[in-house]
């Protein structure tokens, strides 16, 4: 995407740390599929010798700590580098700190693709609801769930629905995550401590998945035209920020249930301006880059960099 666009913004990727492949450098810009040489020991190593001014991180969901993406975004931070993540993880346990962490390293920080695949989200409410104060939000985030749910709707397994989302490219590195509600609780979490600054975990989210289901009890609720969709709720409440994702009985002619496969869509409850859906038809790994690619763009209008490591 980034070579795509080169002409308009004329990033260069000046590093690239992987789990797999090793680590490449060059300063002058990396090819599309470039040569991977020795891993570097230490994501502090590859930080120090990749001299870029926007760092992106894109590790797998920690859902229990955030970790290790927490840790390489403060890294990069200590090291005066704007960071943009599509983990979940950091905003979902510490929002609050990373934001203010950055303010104080004078760096800018964004995440657009942690939640809706990239669909702009926290763009949308930062640059154009100014004064609105978000009370509350619905959701339906998880595409992976309702992959699983349509398979079940066929009579399949639930372990038929979670490799058609495999094959989708859509399940997190571990499947149970999405089964357990894992996922859409650190949605959840990241959508209230960065609207709502919530300040809570995906530990504060009242979770139950889909695990409990069985094709038996879908296809009896489809012949009674209802279906099952993993919601995420938050509420403000005269006693705090209330907090839910649960696998909800729904009719299946309803606004959430029309959401499907990779199709996502939040409603945000505002003061000022009342209900407003935001939804995202057939996402996947494209729109997720983009999100990604929009952020460092973002970042580039504010600041000016012009290097990249991920």
């Amino acid at each position: 995407m980034i070579e795509r666009q080169r002409a308009a913004y004329p990033f260069r990727i000046v590093g690239i740390h992987t789990a797999r492949h090793g680590t490449a450098y060059d300063d002058s810009g990396l090819a599309i599929n470039p040569p991977f040489g020795p891993a570097a020991s230490s994501v502090e190593e590859f930080l120090d010798r990749a001299k870029s001014e926007i760092v992106v991180e894109i590790t797998t969901l920690n859902p229990a700590t955030g970790e290790p993406a927490l840790s390489h975004i403060r890294l990069a931070f200590a090291r005066g580098r704007h960071v943009v993540t599509a983990n979940k993880g950091p905003i979902a346990h510490a929002y609050a700190s990373l934001r203010d962490e950055a303010r104080k390293a004078g760096v800018e920080f964004r995440f657009e693709s942690t939640v809706m695949d990239g669909v702009p989200v926290f763009n949308s409410v930062r640059k154009n609801l100014p004064g609105v104060k978000v009370l509350g939000f619905t959701g339906v985030l998880n595409s992976t769930s309702k992959v699983v749910i349509a398979a079940m709707r066929e009579g399949k397994s639930m372990e038929d629905g979670i490799e058609a989302a495999r094959r989708l490219g859509i399940t997190e590195a571990d499947a149970s995550y999405d089964i357990d509600g894992w996922d859409s609780a650190a949605k959840t979490a990241v959508l209230a401590n960065a609207l709502m600054d919530a300040r809570v975990t995906p530990h504060d989210v009242d979770r139950r998945g889909i695990g409990h289901l069985t094709p038996e009890r879908v296809l009896k609720l489809a012949k009674a035209r209802k279906t099952v969709c993993l919601i995420s709720r938050a509420r403000t409440t005269p006693s705090g920020i209330r907090l839910r994702v649960r696998a909800e009985v729904i009719d299946d002619t309803g606004l959430l249930a029309s959401v499907e496969g990779t199709s996502n869509l939040l409603l945000l409850d505002t003061d000022l301006m009342g209900t407003i859906g935001i939804m995202g038809i057939s996402g996947g790994v494209e729109r997720t880059a983009y999100g990604v690619f929009s952020d460092a763009v973002d970042i580039a209008q504010t600041v000016r960099p012009s290097r990249i490591a991920t």
